[in-house]
């Protein structure tokens, strides 16, 4: 390989790398300052706010606990069903 292809092959995964790096630090800049401004956003939030925002999320776990029940009770059901058949052979 000749000097001047062997230059332009280290100058471009030179540069390659640098921009790389570039994207990597910057995407993790705005991550953080997102971070930072939500966390912002909830300390200046009104009282009203947060109970509202808690109140929505109390209504998704409960509704997320009814759906884990019927599916106990029905599980529960289904092995007492199954062992009143063992018993019975």
């Amino acid at each position: 390989m000749s000097i001047n292809k062997t230059r332009t092959v280290i100058l471009t995964c030179s540069v390659a790398a640098i921009t790389a790096t570039g994207v990597w630090y910057g995407a993790g800049l705005k991550t953080r300052q997102e971070y930072k401004g939500g966390i912002r956003a909830e300390m200046e939030a009104a009282p009203a706010e947060i109970i509202a925002r808690l109140e929505e999320s109390r209504v998704g776990l409960v509704a997320k606990r009814t759906g884990l029940e019927s599916k106990i009770t029905e599980l529960e059901a289904r092995q007492r069903k199954e062992r009143k058949v063992e018993d019975a052979r």
